[in-house]
């Protein structure tokens, strides 16, 4: 199996010169999170038809040196975009169509998709919508058979109260689309080449397309503007806060709960309101994350507690600490076991050692400080060399001594 992601779309809704698909969702480019999906099916090959803004989306989106980029230099429809990956799927069994703004997609339904694919035809996805403006309509005959899909801006007023829509998402084979791209007219109002047009031709043939109806609409649903990325946003958050309280996870307000990155949890944990999580992060066992807190790429033991409104990145955070609240942890702090950071004090490059405390109004920098030290409030350690060597303090309690 091939897979084309078609992501050459201009995005002028988005009123941004960021390429539409650069624009992110969880924290990740849209165009990313299908590419993401499209490796999940383990697919031959994933080639990616880029328009405006291709260098820069190729630049951010280097680390997938597998893709095969393809540019559509003058965007002439869906149809057209497909015809310029044609030459590199001549061989392949089957060809998934994929669109760069449509991230919410799943393994799971790309799946039975494939699955339920007719030999020699096509398998489209539909939905239905409550209110399915800006969708192609699918049109079927007495007998419940797909006939043809009518663009949204081409539809007739009986056509528009159809609640089945086209996601755009289909399987089909190279024949089929060898055979009848090049059929294809811009006899619309957009003045393109539609790939839906391929529907009609094949039931003039007398060749059925098969439909799968998918459970989830919001799945297939687009980004073409601000409103619909904050909404896909939501929705986004609530799938990854569902996945995670399946886990174990206790959330209090899973709708207040933002994962721009990866977490991993052990048993017992809780998260409060309003927290924010980016990159990687890891929180051990029995530990509780308060309200209004931002995490990212940390690492915190089992058994911690951190109190609301604190900061804290680029940090290791071990058994039993307690931080906060507004506490500002910066990189290269290492919290060792029972370590104690408590309200305005601030922290960077940093190792605080077993059981020692800085409860209040301390910035601790460049140091090291020892097992059981008490740092009392207005202390203050840094770095003032102007070479290239770190001046460290060392604060070792009398009691190590």
């Amino acid at each position: 199996m091939h897979i084309i992601i078609l992501a050459a779309g201009k995005g002028t809704r988005m009123k941004s010169k960021l390429p539409k698909i650069l624009h992110k969702l969880g924290g990740k480019p849209l165009l990313e999170h299908v590419i993401k999906t499209a490796q999940n099916l383990h697919p031959q090959k994933i080639h990616v038809v880029y328009g405006d803004g291709g260098s820069l989306v190729r630049e951010h989106l280097k680390q997938y040196s597998d893709i095969n980029w393809i540019e559509q230099a003058e965007q002439l429809g869906t149809g057209h975009a497909v015809m310029q990956a044609l030459p590199f799927i001549e061989h392949a069994a089957q060809v998934l169509i994929l669109y760069g703004d449509v991230p919410l997609i799943t393994t799971t339904t790309l799946t039975q998709l494939i699955k339920e694919m007719p030999k020699d035809s096509m398998n489209l996805l539909t939905a239905e919508f409550y209110n399915p403006s800006g969708f192609g309509r699918i049109i079927r005959d007495e007998f419940g058979i797909i006939k043809s899909i009518v663009e949204h801006k081409d539809t007739t007023q009986e056509q528009l109260q159809i609640k089945e829509i086209n996601s755009g998402i289909l399987i089909t084979t190279p024949k089929i689309l060898n055979n009848y791209l090049p059929k294809l007219r811009r006899n619309n109002t957009q003045d393109e080449y539609y790939l839906t047009d391929i529907i009609a031709l094949l039931t003039n043939d007398k060749i059925r397309v098969n439909s799968l109806l998918i459970t989830n609409p919001e799945e297939v649903v687009g980004i073409n503007d601000n409103l619909q990325l904050a909404k896909s946003e939501r929705q986004y958050q609530r799938n990854i806060a569902n996945e995670l309280m399946l886990n174990g996870l206790t959330l209090l307000d899973p709708d207040r709960f933002d994962l721009r990155g990866n977490l991993t949890i052990a048993n017992d944990v809780t998260i409060d309101a309003n927290v924010i999580i980016e990159q990687e992060v890891s929180i051990g066992a029995n530990t509780i994350i308060g309200s209004n807190n931002f995490l990212k790429n940390v690492q915190i033991g089992a058994n911690v507690i951190i109190k609301p409104n604190c900061i804290i990145e680029s940090a290791i955070i071990s058994d039993n600490c307690v931080i906060g609240p507004f506490a500002r942890i910066r990189p290269g702090t290492h919290l060792e076991k029972g370590a104690r950071i408590g309200n305005f004090v601030e922290t960077k490059n940093t190792k605080i050692g077993k059981n020692s405390k800085a409860n209040h109004l301390s910035y601790l920098g460049d140091s090291i400080i020892g097992d059981n030290v008490n740092v009392g409030a207005g202390t203050m350690t840094c770095n003032y060399e102007t070479g290239c060597l770190l001046a460290q303090i060392h604060l070792w309690s009398l009691r190590s001594q």
